[in-house]
């Protein structure tokens, strides 16, 4: 369809004016957030799913020429779910991943294994140094 020589449909104008809407709402830094830098340090980039959807619709109503009598409406609606966020600390990259809580022990337990490693390297290295001194 040519829009330059031919009068553009009010449905279409509808969801043009709709989309661009939606463009102005998501972009980029939606879904990949501007990060954030703690006073210690630590960088976090939040990290999201963006769902859209919109619609519209119309029609022509009474005996008008084409185009006179036109009633018409459109919709969008924008869901957005945080699912991540991006932690760097010391040059190394973690993803700590924003879930449901844990349903039982179990999950509580393998949820906690990567802190628990960490303490543990922590310690270890801390002993270390302990003794060389």
């Amino acid at each position: 369809m040519d829009n330059t020589t031919e009068k553009k449909h009010p449905v279409s104008e509808l969801m043009r004016s709709t989309i661009d809407k939606i463009h102005e709402l998501v972009d980029t830094n939606t879904i990949v957030g501007q990060p954030i830098t703690t006073p210690d340090g630590v960088t976090l980039i939040p990290v999201s799913r963006v769902s859209f959807g919109f619609g519209s619709g119309g029609g022509d109503y009474g005996k008008a020429m084409k185009g006179e009598n036109f009633g018409g409406g459109g919709g969008a609606g924008v869901k957005i779910d945080p699912v991540a966020f991006l932690m760097i600390k010391d040059g190394v990259t973690r993803v700590l991943p924003v879930a449901v809580p844990p349903v039982n022990t179990l999950d509580r337990i393998v949820e906690m294994v990567p802190d628990l490693m960490s303490k543990a390297e922590n310690y270890l290295e801390n002993r270390k140094k302990e003794k060389t001194l």
